[in-house]
């Protein structure tokens, strides 16, 4: 195996991430939606760790974006 083919395999595998990321985000606002359903009124006090947990699913995904492109185009 090549260094081309190596790194084509370490960035498809840095990727990977993006994968996480998406069930993370689908978990977070799936229980978000169901709590709400269930009481409504606490729906509001909850938005902030809605918003957050969003904001840290979506950061590890986009690290591991920023990684298979380092991966891609400066090694």
């Amino acid at each position: 195996m090549g260094p081309e083919a190596a790194k084509l395999i370490g960035a498809g595998l840095a990727s990977i991430a993006l994968v996480g990321a998406g069930v993370g985000i689908g978990i977070i606002f799936g229980n978000y939606l169901a709590g709400a359903l269930r009481n409504p009124s606490a729906a509001q006090g909850q938005f902030a760790n809605l918003l957050l947990g969003f904001a840290l699913a979506e950061a590890t995904g986009l690290f591991g974006l920023v990684v298979a492109l380092i991966i891609l185009f400066v090694f």
